[in-house]
């Protein structure tokens, strides 16, 4: 991989902790962003890798001018973005995603930085039919954005902040952009992100809330099939930044898999019968869809993910599982009472 030095956002998160633990371990010196508030726990947990690891103190990516940080970088990461349980008003929905994205552009532009990941989400490629293709876009204006909320806000927002993006391609074409256009994340929390999460929380575990549910009697199934493993997003993207691909590369990816809730409660129930009294008994839903037919063609000459190379279903939903009994058991340990969402 041609790129050494790499600049990351959204390290603590669910996304951005895996693809900090892959650009170490494939030996890459990391520069993270990271707010104020974090640095000090995140400097504890990473102190065996601090010849490869700079913290960049960054409270609000949106207006925050990090010059300094850039230089000598060679390709930057942007994961960080508010998620829809975050920030309940569509303006600040609008203003983190867009301003934020725009202005790490803007300053990676101005150091010379010539490749650059954005994570965005399959959402922003939504349509009636559900084609979910590069050339699908969610229909939506500013003006219709603003007045939306909760995950239509969320939508709308990183649907408007990824025209951005190509719009700053189209008029700096000698910087190399790349989107990872992912459906839900699912998988193995990482030790790091676990270790954030002092205190039970449903909006900061992220999309893996949608996994807690099968774990209440009464839960609810994801609203539908469409998922991939956090640590295949995470190869995505650090894939993505040493592609040769030429042009637009608007990558739509998703786990190549087939997904049957009907089956994984069953394989779970196999190789976790102890969690048979607390999985769901709601009855599994069905959909005319098992999984996205992406372009994995492309997926492989851009990231150089193979299908095969995804993680099995089961393997996702079980380590997942496993990820939130680690949490529970970790929240108890410090007083909490704990009880899985509905």
């Amino acid at each position: 991989m041609p790129s050494d030095v790499i600049f990351l956002t959204g390290a603590t998160g669910f996304l951005g902790s895996h693809i900090l633990n892959q650009l170490l371990a494939k030996g890459h010196h990391v520069k993270a962003a990271i707010r104020e508030k974090k640095a000090a726990q995140f400097k504890q947990l990473y102190q065996s890798h601090q010849s490869q690891l700079d913290v960049v103190i960054i409270d609000d990516i949106s207006t925050a001018q990090f010059p300094e940080a850039l230089k000598g970088v060679n390709a930057v990461i942007h994961t960080a973005a508010p998620l829809a349980y975050y920030v309940t008003d569509a303006e600040g929905q609008l203003k983190g995603a867009v301003e934020g994205v725009l202005n790490v552009l803007r300053q990676a532009e101005k150091a010379g930085v010539h490749k650059v990941v954005v994570t965005s989400t399959v959402l922003t490629a939504f349509t009636p039919q559900y084609t979910f293709t590069a050339d699908d876009w969610f229909a939506i204006t500013k003006e219709e954005a603003l007045k939306t909320e909760g995950v239509t806000a969320y939508i709308a927002a990183k649907t408007l902040a990824e025209k951005e993006v190509w719009s700053f391609a189209d008029a700096h074409p000698q910087i190399d952009i790349t989107t990872i256009n992912p459906p839900y994340l699912y998988g193995a929390a990482t030790k790091e992100f676990a270790s954030y999460l002092a205190a039970p929380s449903l909006t900061l575990i992220s999309t893996l809330i949608n996994i807690y549910k099968l774990l209440n009697p009464k839960g609810a199934y994801p609203d539908q099939p469409l998922y991939v493993d956090v640590r295949d997003a995470a190869k995505a993207h650090i894939g993505a930044l040493s592609s040769k691909v030429a042009g637009r590369k608007r990558i739509i990816i998703s786990s190549p898999h087939d997904t049957v809730f009907a089956d994984v409660i069953k394989a779970v129930n196999e190789k976790r019968p102890e969690l048979k009294d607390r999985l769901t008994k709601t009855t599994p839903p069905e959909f005319p869809f098992k999984k996205l037919n992406y372009d994995s063609k492309k997926v492989e000459e851009v990231c150089g993910l193979k299908p095969e190379d995804f993680v099995p279903v089961n393997d996702t939903f079980i380590d997942s599982i496993d990820s939130l009994l680690g949490l529970e058991k970790q929240w108890k340990a410090a007083g909490h009472d704990v009880q899985a969402p509905q």
